[in-house]
């Protein structure tokens, strides 16, 4: 793993009591970076798996002062722009600034189109993109009024570059936005000194892939892989680890990036490739 120096940045990591952000927000620190770590903290009605918890999201608090940084837990549901604006009014309280924002918080579900539930609809798009550009909204208006730049990294996914079959729409719908969204971004900000970009996962080891696996079951999500492809070329069998996308947020929040803007970097095993 490549090495960078944050010292003295402030990352604003959502979704980070498990999974990818938990990873991103500790690996900011390792690198350096104070941390705000962000996250619902309950369940979602339509979410068929438990998502992160007050308990996981101090562990990663705990995680990132380890590495001899601060940390600042806040309770925020992405999707609700009141809690997003006092998530970042807090990060600001407490740090006077923010310089990173990963944008990582993400939910899915399976139901196939033609019946899937509006309500299951609504919740998924919610999160998974009008968090994305609400969190983007608030930082970005952050960095425009401090003046110094800053990085947007936001979390799309192989779904968002090609169709899954299967019980995928809404999240393939919400994942091809977030690809659209950070394009914009990346247009509007550049003369503000902002770089917005997106990695997009392929079939990675996390609790929403297991959650997803133990509510539906492996031959669900097999029935779709074997549709659209295997998942990891170099092993039909295996999943990436939370670091391989860590790794891609690291470099494009980076001064290694400066000129890498309006980008989506797979990070997908050569899923995509096919």
């Amino acid at each position: 793993m490549a090495e960078y120096d944050f010292s003295g940045k402030v990352a604003f990591v959502t979704g980070a009591a498990h999974g990818q952000g938990e990873s991103h927000a500790v690996n900011y620190a390792k690198n350096g970076a104070d941390v705000v770590a962000v996250d619902l903290n309950r369940n979602k009605e339509t979410v068929p798996y438990d998502l992160g918890t007050a308990d996981e999201l101090e562990a990663t608090a705990e995680a990132v002062r380890e590495h001899g940084q601060e940390a600042l837990t806040v309770e925020a549901d992405v999707s609700d722009e009141a809690q997003v604006e006092a998530a970042v009014e807090a990060a600001i309280d407490e740090f006077g600034k923010i310089d990173i924002l990963a944008n990582n918080a993400g939910i899915e579900s399976f139901s196939e189109a033609v019946e899937l539930d509006e309500r299951m609809w609504d919740e998924l798009l919610d999160t998974n993109l009008k968090g994305i550009w609400l969190c983007a909204k608030h930082v970005g208006q952050h960095f425009i009024e401090r003046g110094d730049g800053g990085k947007i990294v936001n979390t799309a996914s192989v779904s968002g570059m090609t169709g899954i079959p299967l019980g995928n729409a809404h999240y393939v719908a919400s994942k091809h936005g977030v690809i659209g969204l950070t394009k914009t971004l990346a247009l509007e900000l550049a003369e503000y000194d902002v770089n917005v970009n997106a990695v997009a996962p392929g079939g990675i080891d996390t609790p929403m892939v297991t959650g997803l696996i133990e509510a539906y079951g492996e031959e669900v999500l097999g029935e779709s892989q074997e549709l659209s492809g295997p998942w990891n070329i170099f092993d039909e069998e295996g999943m990436q680890d939370s670091q391989s996308i860590t790794d891609a947020y690291l470099w494009l929040s980076s001064d290694a990036a400066r000129y890498v803007t309006g980008i989506t970097i797979p990070v997908d095993a050569g899923f995509t490739a096919k």
